[in-house]
């Protein structure tokens, strides 16, 4: 998603539209306005501050300049002036051709150590917050395993704030299992935006979901609905989401399988024979 100005191109570079996804952002934003005619009021706004957000983006992409990235070409792709030209099919990937964005991701390792590292910001976060306005830091694992069990959530507001052992383990089995997944999409999802992943990450993507929850949660469960101090809720999903994008952007991306022959995306061959490993083009 960049939309700053290129350096000139050189012989062997050519001059191409630059990527972006505020376009994606903007679809989103349509969509968040048109569900929150049926949902909440809150969901609508943030749709259509995503709307706002992706057109003013997308515009500053080619308004007053547009955005472009150099591209090397190899001397082999270059067609020559004199004699005739030959044309070729290009196979889905080669050369980029029909190719699925984005062309390399962050791998799936990234995405896991960035939920966990997320998650464990979460759970520091959760103990200040119980240990500073209820004088027990078992209140936030006792409310977040309520998700699982429905004695926990029958629990007087007292109750909660004393340990159990199955509330520990239960919160502790959700809270890890969500914040796993949670960073398996950022590793899949933050590279679309190249340009500010973090923010995307850490600002974006949270305030998504915790408007979200904030509009279902009253109909999904209305007890933890009650229980919940949505302040403190949506500062720790900010925190994570930074967290998770700092981590998640730190990792080298690799290149996803599409330039890779059928077969071996299929499982029919390995890597290991000679030639399948190899990308049909780099460039």
């Amino acid at each position: 998603m960049s939309t700053s100005q290129s350096r000139p191109a050189t012989r062997g570079e050519i001059e191409s539209p630059a990527s972006t996804g505020w376009p994606l952002i903007a679809a989103l934003g349509v969509t968040l306005v048109a569900a929150g005619l049926l949902t909440h009021l809150l969901v609508g706004l943030l749709g259509g501050s995503l709307v706002i957000a992706g057109l003013v983006g997308w515009f500053r992409a080619v308004v007053p300049h547009e955005a472009h990235e150099v591209v090397v070409v190899s001397e082999s792709s270059v067609i020559p002036r004199d004699g005739p030209v030959e044309g070729s099919h290009l196979e889905v990937g080669e050369k980029n051709h029909r190719a699925r964005l984005p062309l390399a991701v962050h791998p799936y390792s990234a995405g896991l150590i960035g939920g966990r590292a997320g998650g464990a910001a979460m759970a520091v976060l959760a103990i200040i917050y119980g240990t500073i306005r209820y004088h027990s830091m078992w209140y936030p694992v006792n409310l977040l395993a309520s998700v699982g069990s429905a004695r926990i959530a029958a629990l007087s507001h007292d109750q909660l704030l004393l340990f159990s052992w199955v509330g520990l383990w239960l919160a502790c089995i959700i809270h890890l299992s969500v914040s796993s997944l949670v960073g398996l999409l950022y590793a899949v999802i933050l590279p679309i935006f190249p340009s500010k992943p973090v923010l995307v990450g850490g600002i974006v993507a949270p305030l998504l979901w915790s408007g979200l929850l904030y509009s279902g949660e009253g109909v999904i469960n209305p007890v933890l609905n009650a229980r919940i101090d949505w302040f403190w809720f949506i500062t720790s999903q900010f925190v994570f989401g930074l967290v998770v994008g700092m981590v998640v952007t730190r990792r080298e991306k690799i290149r996803t399988m599409q330039h890779q022959s059928f077969t071996i995306r299929a499982g029919f061959e390995t890597s290991s024979a000679p030639g399948a490993g190899e990308p049909k083009d780099q460039a």
